[in-house]
């Protein structure tokens, strides 16, 4: 009953329905299931850790060669996605010559009232693509996201996008103490600029 619904919804005969389910399978779908079944053996008898590059390495050899993006989209068809274990990234480089400021927070982590304190920070995210960085301002009082940013290079431009949204969303207040670490991106003097026309505090960790 289905397949005959199905048909009459496609506008196609079941005699052809039949034929067509009946067929035998052709050289390269035999090819196609055959890799598909080695990219499963290989990815589950390795913990569902290996991507596409490394099975397309393993599975291939001089006279037959496999493809890593028909390795991945056999993946991707059948939900079959790495588990791998992405290495710590670093999201700042202290090592640098840029002015620092004091360490004015002196991790004091309470504020008495909203826009008191804020603070700054930069994270990544692990996606299919790369890296995504993205950059957030916490307002101390209530432990409020006011600000974020996200991009796919680790550049000033990051924590600046930040800053100017918490100011915007926040209406412009006055004499915020800001705390960062001493990354080169809070150090810039772009970032340094911005701080000091919205008329803000900065502080800075000691590592």
């Amino acid at each position: 009953m289905r397949i005959a619904r199905l048909c009459e919804a496609l506008g196609v005969a079941r005699g052809a329905y039949y034929a067509w389910d009946k067929r035998p399978e052709s050289k390269r779908e035999k090819r196609r299931n055959a890799l598909k079944d080695k990219v499963k053996k290989e990815f589950f008898s390795n913990r569902q850790i290996p991507g596409a590059t490394k099975i397309s390495k393993q599975l291939s050899s001089p006279e037959h060669p496999v493809g890593r993006r028909v390795v991945a989209r056999i993946m991707r068809e059948n939900g079959w996605k790495s588990k791998v274990v992405r290495k710590y990234k670093a999201t700042t480089n202290s090592k640098h010559n840029l002015p620092v400021a004091e360490n004015l927070l002196n991790r004091e982590f309470t504020a008495e009232r909203p826009n008191q304190k804020w603070l700054s920070d930069i994270t990544y995210v692990a996606t299919d693509e790369g890296w995504l960085y993205v950059a957030c301002t916490l307002d101390l009082y209530g432990r409020e996201i006011v600000g974020w940013s996200m991009g796919e290079r680790m550049t000033k431009d990051l924590v600046i996008d930040c800053l100017k949204q918490a100011n915007t969303r926040r209406d412009a207040p006055q004499g915020v103490m800001v705390h960062s670490d001493r990354g080169s991106q809070y150090c810039s003097r772009d970032y340094q600029q911005l701080l000091a026309r919205s008329n803000h505090i900065c502080s800075m960790s000691i590592s």
